[in-house]
């Protein structure tokens, strides 16, 4: 009998994942790290290295010299790998760029508008604990250069060459050897040695989620993204083997990780689990992926309209729509972090650089956000400049008025100030 990896369930049992980020225990642990950081410095930041990472603390920073010699070291073809995939995703933030500029209108007596400017600094954090991700490394260190980033700061536990390697070739000023809340803490507030920073992205495990959520405000983040998520829209079609490598691959990040299948099809979703089973045997990664199928799902509809329904209502981090009956549906669905369609538009292929940036909305919280872009680094600073005072004054009369409307009488006068009548 096919074990059920993916438990299978109507579209009526479907609700928003609205999944918390992170936990309320785990918040309160977190506001304690970062007080404990934030009022004791370096001294603090190197004691919570050797009590959460279990390591003795060295230098706190890898210099730009440092990130070189460490990508000299790197094999040929491994440095090849990640110049590549650096510069695939560099054009890609780069056309988002040029999509936006400064702006001037006319207005009454004079001209108002935008300009687009950068954050000074931003720290980008990248996770190296169960598994070094330089490809987290590359993707929020580049788009924060090529929004015009003046001072980058990689943020990582991991001391491994190939993530200062990728740090090296993301253009990074230097990497903060720390992870977890305290590395959140560290740049967030600042310590002795450590400069605060203007915005911290980049994806992290709940500690640093927490972390994130506390600071929001006193600087700018991207997200607060959670377990990572890939639904699958698959009709009868497509390879059951591919569908379960696709979701495999997404199951093998985390523990908590959610892998769903969207079908009108049953008969694909047995196939479906009996190819999970088959490749779970060789997986390196198997036990991880075992119990991020414990929250996996097949949802099988009866028609378009419900698939379309269910993925609007789950709203997921990536979406793979798969198979010619199935694409033509993409139009209809206005929820979903990252797509992918067609069938050899892997989400992998997204997560090693395409070119969109692979930190995505989690949670259902597509909906209302999306991935990290260069946007996310950039300020619209408004302005506007009268030079004719006589043809404002239909501003300056309205204005007047909608002050004494709203009871401000000192806002009034600041207009009358301006009245030629």
């Amino acid at each position: 009998m096919t074990a059920q990896w993916l438990k299978t369930v109507g579209p009526c049992s479907i609700s928003r994942l609205s999944q918390q980020p992170v936990d309320a225990e785990t918040i309160e642990a977190a506001r304690g790290i970062i007080d404990r950081v934030r009022q004791g410095g370096d001294g603090a930041l190197r004691a919570c290295i050797k009590q959460y990472e279990c390591r003795d603390p060295e230098s706190l920073f890898r210099s730009k010299r440092d990130l070189a010699e460490a990508f000299k070291r790197l094999p040929a073809a491994v440095q090849g790998v990640l110049e590549r995939t650096a510069t695939r995703i560099d054009a890609f933030a780069s056309a988002q760029r040029a999509c936006i500029g400064a702006l001037t209108v006319p207005i009454d007596g004079g001209e108002a508008g935008h300009d687009v400017a950068p954050v000074d600094s931003a720290a980008c954090y990248a996770p190296g604990g169960r598994f070094p991700l330089p490809s987290s490394v590359l993707m929020t260190a580049i788009t924060a250069r090529v929004a015009g980033v003046s001072r980058v700061v990689v943020v990582t536990p991991s001391s491994a060459d190939i993530m200062l390697g990728a740090a090296y070739i993301a253009g990074a000023d230097a990497v903060l050897h720390a992870g977890g809340a305290h590395a959140v803490a560290a740049v967030a507030y600042g310590t002795e040695s450590v400069t605060p920073v203007d915005m911290i992205v980049g994806p992290g495990n709940r500690w640093v989620t927490a972390a994130k959520s506390i600071v929001n405000g006193v600087v700018g983040i991207d997200m607060l993204a959670g377990p990572s998520e890939l639904l699958v829209v698959a009709d009868d079609t497509v390879c059951p083997k591919l569908i379960a490598a696709d979701l495999l691959a997404q199951a093998e990040h985390d523990p908590d990780a959610r892998p769903i299948l969207v079908t009108q099809s049953p008969n694909l979703v047995r196939a479906v689990n009996t190819a999970i089973g088959d490749q779970l045997a060789n997986l390196a990664t198997a036990t991880i992926a075992r119990e991020a199928l414990k929250n996996g799902l097949a949802v099988v509809c009866q028609a378009d309209d419900e698939i379309v329904d269910v993925v609007n209502t789950i709203a997921p981090e990536h979406l793979e729509i798969i198979g010619p009956s199935m694409e033509r549906l993409a139009p209809r669905i206005r929820h979903y972090g990252g797509l992918f369609l067609g069938r050899d538009a892997a989400e992998v292929l997204g997560d090693y650089g395409a070119g969109p940036n692979h930190t995505l909305p989690t949670g259902g919280t597509a909906r209302f956000s999306g991935g990290l872009s260069v946007f996310n680094f950039l300020r619209i600073r408004t302005w506007m400049r009268i030079d004719a005072l006589d043809d404002a004054q239909p501003l300056v009369d309205d204005a007047n008025t909608l002050a004494q409307l709203e009871g401000l009488a000192g806002h009034a006068r600041s207009a009358q100030c301006r009245s030629l009548n």
